[in-house]
């Protein structure tokens, strides 16, 4: 149900087909065995920095591909075509969520010290943010960063952490002062004294995603590890998070149509009350209501990313779309299960996992009542 769109040029089919390929070759077929041990193994990240796949919009000196944001957009679409979300949140906040962070911020020897090897999927990122009690009220955290003579120290804990167990790289928000918004970033090592993973958290879905909670206890990292200028953290937090909504909304669209495709395939061959279930015709209008829902939120996804590129402000609509993206996907997801009737409550079966993944997408990365606010205080 992937259809062409008056932003496509050739490189982005190019690209989807590049994706597709990766997926058939590396994911499909073997990610089950993610799911059961709860990360993405690293030889297959590694696979995906060599083919390019790490560093769209990053400098070429770096190994980057200078792509636009309709580029990166068209890689989170295809990279969501796959049915199993944990692998594939464990690559976008590799991207989209975290990595930004050093490239918009990052000074020339940061980039110099990390940033190929982020590329090349030698170095995996996270980032630390969310705290027990403030994940979309950034000015909310509590972890704190003292300037003590050539070295900041960090104390706190960090929540719900994405790529928190297994990566190499963290760029984590602490107050740096008394003002609500007087947030800073800073980049911590993994291995990094006082530094750890104080647990390993177990979700309802994203189960090949490792996620943990992070403890920071007099972390001491030189005063070369902050990130960006002192105090304007909260503000590179808000800019990235435009990037970070346009490509959970695609990852939405991606499972909207994954869902759909499947639901098509399966109520054209079960048979029930002498037909295929296709035959009833509640199912196929329901279906075609769903399909149109789901083909004017890619339109407006791909117009967000267009305007990006363009250099509008787009708060307020991306605050939208990732409302919107967000409670549709559960609809449409939660719909197609009901037509696989007791086979799609089954393990074995991607609409179970499709299912079960989608519910965070109206929570993580912004609720959809906080994103309604954004849109409703710009009007």
């Amino acid at each position: 149900m992937t259809t062409t769109t008056i932003y496509d040029a050739p490189e982005h089919e190019t690209l989807r087909d590049q994706v597709a390929r990766f997926l058939a070759r590396e994911v499909d077929g073997k990610a089950d065995a993610w799911e059961e041990q709860g990360f993405v193994p690293r030889d297959v990240l590694r696979r995906m920095g060599q083919a390019g796949l790490f560093g769209l919009m990053y400098e070429s000196q770096y190994g980057g591909a200078e792509a636009d944001a309709l580029t990166n957009l068209v890689f989170a679409e295809a990279l969501s075509q796959s049915t199993y979300a944990g692998f594939i949140i464990t690559v976008l906040v590799h991207t989209d969520m975290a990595s930004p962070h050093l490239h918009h911020a990052g000074s020339p020897s940061q980039k110099d010290k990390y940033l190929r090897k982020v590329v090349a999927g030698e170095l995996i990122t996270a980032v630390g943010i969310t705290e027990a009690g403030a994940g979309s009220d950034v000015a909310g955290i509590r972890t704190t960063a003292k300037r003590d003579g050539d070295e900041w120290v960090l104390n706190g804990t960090k929540m719900f952490i994405t790529n928190g167990v297994h990566a190499d790289l963290y760029f984590i928000a602490a107050k740096t002062g008394p003002g609500k918004r007087e947030v800073s970033m800073f980049i911590v090592e993994k291995g990094t004294p006082g530094f750890s993973v104080g647990r390993a958290l177990k979700k309802t879905g994203w189960l090949s995603s490792d996620t943990a909670e992070l403890v920071l206890d007099n972390v001491r990292v030189p005063a070369a590890n902050l990130l960006g200028e002192e105090g304007k953290g909260f503000y590179s937090v808000m800019k990235n998070f435009q990037t970070e909504r346009i490509a959970l909304a695609a990852m939405a669209v991606g499972h909207c149509q994954q869902a759909l495709r499947l639901t098509l395939d399966y109520v054209r061959q079960r048979q029930a009350f002498g037909g295929p279930l296709w035959n009833q015709q509640t199912i196929r209008q329901r279906l075609s209501m769903m399909d149109a829902k789901t083909r004017a939120a890619r339109a407006f996804l791909y117009q967000c990313a267009w305007r990006v590129t363009q250099g509008h402000d787009i708060v307020q609509d991306v605050s939208m779309l990732k409302a919107l993206t967000g409670e549709l996907v559960n609809e449409v997801v939660q719909t197609c299960q009901q037509f696989h009737g007791g086979m799609g409550y089954m393990r074995e079966t991607p609409i179970e996992r499709l299912w079960r993944d989608a519910r965070i997408l109206a929570i993580g990365g912004g609720a959809t009542e906080v994103m309604l606010e954004e849109v409703a205080k710009r009007y």
